[in-house]
């Protein structure tokens, strides 16, 4: 659901939302200025006692750069916040994802069905960390570094709803491509398929393969994604004749709905998905 267009049009729209991260920061980096302050340490002194460079909590301390974890844990320590810094780690990992994804985890979190058919990548959901990895990795023009870990810690914490309670239905149909592409090297290809057979085991998960050898395909036209909120409504997502959108749009979301079941009766079904990617562990 991250692409770079949606509906312009429409009221609903979950991807119009206000990016509020520049002021997650700019707080977060405040909190960390008074502290240092009250223990009467100079930025150089902290940047020391903690293991970063100066630059680096500069930055963090004027909102610039976006703290990791262990930065917020060790601040905390070394000032004697006790755990007035570190309780910030929450909101500071929600500035890690760009505003479309922030929103679409906003939506994961209130979701109790997400149904899924894509048409090139793993659903991000199932994507192991190394295949994450190795996808940012191969963006070009190139990420740098810190972008990178910073994509990838957004992406992975996106894996918590697997852990939700009550757990959401979550269904996916894969193209049989998307498995047999060894992205990252073979070894990352044997563990993601491995991660697949675990996550197919789950209850509340169903993981389906579209062979690329079938005849008949409902979704020649791009991916499609469902989310079903709480609330009883329906979000739809759908790419396709150069552009994307997303929209509550009950009549759209019923095509969807109808297009999405097709897809899934064309493929194997969830047991024989799990057959075939077994077969497909056993050949890589």
């Amino acid at each position: 659901m991250d692409h770079s267009t949606t509906d312009p049009t429409d009221p609903t729209n979950p991807m119009d939302l206000e990016d509020d991260s520049g002021a997650v920061l700019k707080t977060v980096g405040k909190q960390i200025r008074l502290w240092r302050e009250t223990a009467k340490m100079r930025q150089a002194e902290l940047a020391r006692a903690i293991g970063y460079s100066d630059e680096q909590v500069s930055s963090v301390e004027c909102g610039r750069r976006t703290p990791s974890d262990t930065f917020l844990e060790k601040a905390d320590e070394v000032l004697g916040a006790g755990g007035k810094i570190a309780q910030f780690k929450e909101d500071v990992a929600e500035t890690r994802y760009p505003p479309k994804v922030r929103n679409l985890v906003r939506l994961e979190t209130k979701a109790i069905e997400i149904g899924w058919y894509g048409t090139h990548n793993i659903h991000g959901l199932l994507q192991t960390e190394e295949h994450v990895r190795a996808l940012f990795a191969m963006r070009r023009p190139p990420y740098s570094e810190e972008e990178i870990e910073n994509h990838v810690a957004a992406r992975v914490a996106r894996h918590a709803i697997f852990e939700r309670k009550p757990a959401p239905v979550l269904t996916f149909v894969q193209e049989e491509a998307t498995l047999r592409r060894p992205l990252g090297g073979k070894m990352v290809l044997r563990r993601q398929l491995e991660h697949l057979l675990a996550l197919g085991e789950l209850r509340h998960v169903e993981v389906q393969v579209m062979p690329t050898e079938t005849e008949e395909h409902a979704g020649m036209g791009g991916d499609i994604q469902l989310v079903k909120l709480k609330d009883g409504a329906v979000l739809g997502y759908s790419e396709g004749y150069g552009r994307s959108r997303v929209t509550a749009n009950p009549k759209v979301n019923q095509v969807l709905e109808l297009q999405y079941g097709s897809i899934r009766a064309q493929a194997l079904t969830p047991r024989e998905s799990l057959a075939f990617i077994e077969k497909l562990l056993g050949e890589t």
